[in-house]
């Protein structure tokens, strides 16, 4: 393959220049300063900081936006091909032998995309959360944790390079940690913050050994040395750097073998679960991949695994949801299925990606409010989270309702809200991928639509419709204008955001330079639109015969062995048991055996046989003369016996 080919190949983003910042942009570590210094300031300085610590962890944020907002308006005033800056802060590791890495910043069209959803969406969690957790004695430590998960997501999406695209990788699964465990005296919440952060140690290893195996093969960590010489690698070692990298996305953003720790990290408060599912830690997985879209480009092996675990996820996710009573599971079941088709949409190559983005930033509006406006519920409603004690709140808790219905109508992409403009271009171009994959994954795409439709139906109905079914005891009421307020603004953005970026081909345009332009026409009311509609309302109307014409038992029906199955998370945790955790224990304990047995059993052996020996010699040892003398005289007749017959 020549070089030029090779490189056509690798897709636009291998060849892009990256130049110096300029202006504004030079300026572009304060994305990182300020939320950085924010948690030092909220974690180092005690309760001295209690009063107004969580002031500062939202100034700190919106600063951070703020500078966001000028680094983007300044990117629009170059060159749709000279848009990628580079900002060279210092150098992180000196160099040693080949092997150097400075820490720069890449202020480029994906990153800025990322930063300001990381930083929009996180500043209206943060103020939510100054309602939400106004009661909590470690407010401060709250949004300090806040504040640090903001500056590792950033470190991650702003990096110029794998390796400190790592370091805000393992930042970002500190900062989860601490949050899902953030209530550590709720032993659910220990166990779900331990969780997590195994399962993502896992899919850690898959990226650190993608890394590795860069700098062996190309001699560089940057992107802009792996993707410029990406094409003089064999076939084989693409395909093993775009399968480990899918195994490092598939930890972060809980895909399917690495789903299981999603669906506990609900054990956290509230806005951590907004802040994890819209605007940082499961998108983290998508980015990688599309930020690595020159080596999954030379790939069809690698994008075909994506694509795979992608389509497998939104079925898998889709399915959990239609089961959970409890609403923030319900919706952490949608997440991981909504980054299913984020996945199956990057692996579908230069067609996908822009899909994938912009279905990624409309779903960080859509999902935020959701989960939000399951907060609000929750707070109403003295932390209740089971659905089938809900009933009924559409007419005490109105705006949390009207939110949440903007949320809903988005999710299941109904026209003109925001899921409609970015989902349906992704099951269009999966069906256009053409031949037996494209029909299955467009079919599994499809599905995954309609189920959708179905189980957040059940989980509207459940909670805004029919009867009332809460106990006596509690008073339902609406959540404070700190709260409601950033709920209203995502539902701006479930509204809006979906068709503002992708009519005009707006968002595409935009990211064409890196990831290439779609060669597909991806027009809305397409045939496959028309019925990808279809069948959401026809999942949606499933829902409402189910949940809507009949009265909500308060206590769960058994079910059928389907329903079973997707309660006990399809059996995710047991098959990670039995295929990692059991072999592991035994892996263990046999290594004890033959530590025991072989390593320690030769050891004193050895020193038994020598102890034994020595202990018999000494018996030799009489202390007489005429002993010692016999010894001697037999030692001399044996010696010249010897002599005598050699000599024969």
């Amino acid at each position: 393959m020549t070089g030029s080919l090779a490189g056509t190949l690798a897709g636009p983003g291998a060849a892009v220049a990256t130049l110096p910042a300029t202006g504004a942009q030079n300026l572009a570590w304060l994305l990182l300063a300020f939320p950085a210094a924010g948690a030092a300031i909220l974690l180092l300085g005690g309760k001295r900081t209690n009063a107004w610590g969580h002031l500062l962890g939202c100034a700190t944020s919106l600063a951070a936006f703020g500078y966001g907002v000028v680094a983007f308006v300044a990117m629009l005033g170059y060159p749709a091909a000279k848009r990628s800056r580079e900002v060279r802060v210092y150098d992180w590791i000196p160099a040693i032998g080949r092997f150097h890495v400075p820490l720069g910043l890449r202020l480029d069209q994906l990153s800025i995309c990322f930063v300001l959803l990381i930083t929009g969406v996180g500043s209206l969690i943060l103020i939510y959360a100054i309602g939400y957790m106004s009661h909590d004695p470690e407010r401060r430590r709250f949004f300090g944790y806040l504040n640090l998960f903001i500056a590792a997501m950033l470190l991650l999406v702003l990096a110029d390079n794998y390796v400190a695209l790592y370091a805000g990788w393992e930042g970002v699964g500190l900062a989860s940690y601490l949050l899902i465990g953030f209530w550590q005296f709720k032993p659910s919440a220990a166990v779900a913050a331990k969780k997590a952060f195994i399962a993502n140690r896992v899919g850690d290893l898959g990226l650190s050994l993608a890394i590795m195996l860069m700098f062996f093969t190309f001699g560089s960590v940057s992107f802009s040395g792996v993707f410029s010489a990406v094409h003089t690698a064999s076939g084989g070692t693409v395909t093993a750097i775009g399968l480990l990298l899918l195994l490092g996305a598939c930890g972060k953003s809980a895909q399917l073998p690495l789903q299981s720790w999603l669906l506990d990290a609900m054990e956290g408060p509230t806005p951590v679960s907004a802040l994890i599912h819209a605007a940082t830690m499961v998108t983290a997985g998508v980015y990688l991949i599309v930020r690595s879209a020159p080596i999954f480009n030379l790939s069809s092996d690698a994008r075909l695994a994506v694509t795979i675990v992608g389509a497998a996820t939104l079925l898998f996710g889709a399915i959990i949801g239609c089961a959970k009573d409890d609403i923030k599971k319900a919706l952490a079941g949608s997440t991981m299925s909504q980054i299913g088709y984020m996945m199956l949409a990057a692996g579908l190559g230069p067609v996908g990606y822009a899909l994938a983005i912009a279905h990624l930033l409309s779903h960080g509006f859509f999902k935020a409010g959701l989960f939000l406006g399951a907060g609000s519920v929750k707070h109403g409603m003295n932390d209740e989270v089971d659905m089938r004690r809900f009933g009924g709140l559409a007419t005490v808790m109105k705006i949390t309702f009207v939110t949440f219905t903007f949320g809903y109508l988005a999710i299941i992409g109904i026209p003109p809200f925001s899921g409609f403009f970015t989902k349906d271009p992704i099951i269009d171009a999966a069906y256009s991928k053409g031949g037996t994959s494209g029909a299955i994954l467009g079919t599994a795409a499809l599905l995954g639509a309609g189920i959708t439709a179905f189980y957040m139906t059940r989980v509207m109905l459940m909670t805004f419709g029919g009867k009332r079914r809460w106990d006596d005891g509690m008073h339902p009421h609406e959540a404070p204008p700190v709260m409601t307020s950033p709920m209203v603004i995502l539902a701006i953005g479930s509204l809006c955001a979906g068709g503002f970026l992708m009519l005009s081909n707006r968002l595409i345009d935009f990211l064409q330079p890196l990831v290439g332009t779609p060669p597909l026409s991806h027009g809305f009311f397409t045939p496959v639109s028309d019925v990808a509609l279809a069948v959401v309302v026809v999942g949606a109307a499933l829902g409402w015969l189910m949940y809507g014409r009949r009265e909500v038992p308060v206590t769960a029906p058994r079910g059928s062995f389907v329903t079973v199955a997707a309660r006990k998370d399809l059996y995710g945790d047991a098959l990670n048991e039995s295929v990692l955790m059991r072999p592991g224990q035994w892996l263990a304990r046999l290594s004890v055996y033959f530590d025991n047995r072989g390593i320690d059993g030769l050891v004193n052996t050895v020193a038994a046989a020598m102890g034994g020996s020595s202990g018999r010699m000494r018996k030799v040892q009489t202390g007489f003369v005429r002993s010692y003398a016999l010894s001697m005289l037999i030692g001399a007749l044996l010696l010249v016996g010897a002599l005598l017959l050699v000599r024969l």
